[in-house]
């Protein structure tokens, strides 16, 4: 799966684009060079730097193009997807969007939830984009959303507080599960896992177990590939982390931070959670809260024997445009310009990763501004064997299995052999029903 990172790391690929980049760097038109004036609406969620961003790159599409008001909807991840669901059940969903991957499959099943962008390309230039990236974004036939970005999550740490108790960044797991005895004395942690995230916790485990034996925990068709042994495996190994001081426990995170998100937790911000696993595509919420350059990329653990296998990439987040919206083709010159357009793309940075258009890419590249740890994130992850997530991993009711056993053993509710059982039954079910 190393391509579908490399397109965005390997200059080379890009140069015979050079000729295309004039027509990226003015607005985009309707070839009658006309476009209805209307108001629309775009909705996102993300962290304060991807929202500052987009509304900077909004402020000068509304300048370009006076006669299309761009209307903003945006907020953090929690509830998000609740939200947009009302939305479209409703028939009052934005006009344009910013999706997950999952929603594909929970919101358009049939394809008719989002606007089919193949009929759109008078306004949308596809053209910079990849046919397998391209793939993500497709139900049936119908092109319902375009790739942003791939993505997949590091462990970022702060370089400050692992200098303070003279520790290096672990390469292995065993090297992490040292780690805890060390911070142990210094009463902080060398790594948290944001609960507020819906599955981070259990996204690591199943990294581990996934390197160990090489199976997937669930294929790109919707299949359970883990046995209920390896379910109970992914829950030792997170009650390992709690044990070892590796991670704060369920209880511990709640009473300190409450309904917080991990990055505005005052104990990531003071330095006594020193290391965080994140989207490379969302990581800058975290480097914002922190003085500039102590955010730092760490290696991707393997197991004693340099095995690198078992991370995950995906697509970090889709643009999709609503089938019931009145004025397609203006919101396809809308997305044009948050995809492919140079002014565009340098507001936006890599707010939402490294862009999976080719022309947004080869302009980030060309003026110095692909770097920063979203783009060593993607290099790093290049080097790797990775797998690509099954959209189905990130069903919102799969999370509430995953979240709901982590919950019960770290509590000491369940023995991991009674929820792994538990959790099984109720992942193998859930798959067979939709996938009936």
């Amino acid at each position: 799966m190393k391509k579908l990172l490399s397109i965005f790391l390997a200059c080379s690929c890009l140069i015979s684009l050079s000729a295309c980049n004039n027509k990226k760097s003015d607005s985009v038109t309707l070839p009658d060079g006309k476009l209805d004036k209307c108001t629309l609406r775009f909705s996102w969620w993300g962290g304060d730097d991807r929202h500052e961003a987009t509304l900077e790159a909004i402020e000068l599409w509304n300048t370009l193009h006076p006669e299309i008001t761009i209307e903003p909807e945006y907020g953090g991840w929690d509830g998000w997807t609740e939200k947009i669901n009302t939305q479209i059940n409703g028939s009052s969903a934005p006009d344009l969007m910013q999706i997950n991957y999952d929603w594909l499959i929970n919101l358009s099943s049939d394809g008719l939830a989002f606007y089919d962008l193949n009929l759109l390309t008078d306004s949308l230039d596809l053209s910079g984009f990849d046919e397998e990236t391209l793939s993500f974004g497709k139900v049936n036939d119908s092109l319902n959303a375009v790739t942003v970005s791939m993505s997949g999550r590091g462990l970022f740490y702060n370089s400050q507080a692992f200098d303070s108790v003279g520790a290096e960044y672990p390469r292995t797991w065993n090297e992490l599960i040292a780690l805890g005895d060390t911070f142990k004395d210094e009463n902080s942690y060398p790594l948290d896992l944001d609960i507020q995230s819906g599955s981070t916790a259990w996204y690591l485990a199943v990294v581990y177990v996934q390197q160990n034996t090489g199976r997937e925990f669930i294929t790109m068709d919707g299949k359970l590939g883990f046995t209920c042994e390896d379910i109970k495996s992914a829950l030792d190994f997170y009650k390992s982390l709690e044990d070892n001081n590796v991670i704060r426990t369920v209880k511990e995170r709640i009473e300190s931070d409450g309904n917080s998100a991990l990055y505005q937790s005052s104990e990531f911000i003071g330095g006594n959670i020193a290391g965080v696993l994140e989207w490379g595509s969302a990581v800058g919420k975290y480097e914002s809260v922190l003085d500039d350059g102590v955010l730092e990329s760490g290696p991707f653990l393997t197991d004693d024997n340099e095995n690198n296998t078992g991370w995950m990439i995906k697509p970090s987040l889709l643009y999709a445009i609503s089938s019931n919206t009145k004025y397609p083709d203006e919101v396809a010159t809308f997305m044009d310009f948050l995809l492919n357009n140079q002014q565009c793309a340098e507001i936006l940075g890599t707010s939402r990763g490294i862009p999976a258009s080719e022309y947004a890419f080869e302009h980030l590249e060309q003026t110095g501004m692909l770097n920063g740890l979203a783009h060593e994130n993607a290099v790093m992850l290049n080097e790797l064997d990775t797998v690509t997530i099954s959209p189905y991993m990130e069903l919102a009711q799969l999370k509430e299995y995953y979240n709901s056993a982590i919950e019960k053993v770290s509590y000491g509710i369940c023995s991991t052999d009674d929820a792994s059982k538990e959790m099984y039954d109720l992942i193998e079910n859930y798959l067979e029903k939709i996938n009936r």
